[in-house]
């Protein structure tokens, strides 16, 4: 579970975030919308352990994740907006190289590497050069990396943004099945793309974030 209090972020005097305060259930999937500008990579970075917040507490399970940082990462899976991969590498030498840097246990990694692929559909390219294939699979091996040590705590910055129409798809039903071992948050612009699978909707506007529980709350919201 991810619990989340009274959080404030700003750039100088510009506050981006005032006063969030959310939750998220260990098997549930929080869609997180708001316009261009509203915070939501901010507040995912933040989340993250990326910036410090100026004010607020985010609490993993029982601790908190300011105080004991390493604790929590070692249980959080993070796709960041500008997510890259090393091209040169196959999609499998990648994987098992993030494994090794995330300080998984070496007999573990090879499985660790091979329920990932499976998640998400890339078998298929497991020994292409990344460097070769299309954005939206390219997606998908950043996605298998977030997801790579099942992670109790995930966090997914618009992990549809610039994929066709049958890429977003495939996304989608990945981020379908995320939730069965994490607690999921997941950030984009279009409320249609996570209606299918996401338990509730966080809107951020104005800096504060408001919770909905259906799609026409969320669609109120954002008008």
């Amino acid at each position: 579970m991810i619990q989340v209090e009274n959080l404030s972020f700003g750039y100088d005097a510009r506050p981006v975030l005032n006063g969030v305060t959310f939750s998220v259930a260990s098997g549930e999937t929080v869609a997180l919308l708001g316009a261009n500008g509203a915070g939501k990579t901010t507040l995912l970075q933040v989340l993250a352990g990326v910036r410090l917040p100026s004010g607020g507490s985010v609490f993993a399970e029982d601790f908190d994740v300011f105080r004991f940082p390493v604790r929590y990462r070692r249980h959080l899976g993070y796709l960041s907006e500008s997510a890259a991969a090393e091209d040169d590498l196959t999609v499998k030498q990648y994987l098992k190289f993030r494994a090794k840097l995330k300080g998984e246990a070496s007999k573990k990694i090879r499985h660790r590497v091979q329920e990932a692929l499976d998640a998400c559909a890339l078998g298929a390219v497991a020994n292409r050069r990344i460097g070769a294939l299309s954005q939206g699979t390219r997606k998908r091996v950043a996605l298998a990396e977030a997801i790579l040590l099942r992670p109790r705590y995930l966090l997914l910055d618009d992990p549809m943004a610039g994929l066709d129409r049958a890429a977003r798809a495939g996304v989608r039903d990945i981020l379908a099945g995320l939730a069965s071992f994490a607690s999921v948050v997941v950030a984009g612009h279009e409320l249609d793309e996570f209606a299918a699978f996401a338990n509730r909707f966080l809107v951020l506007k104005g800096g504060r974030a408001h919770v909905a529980a259906t799609k026409a709350e969320a669609e109120a919201l954002l008008s």
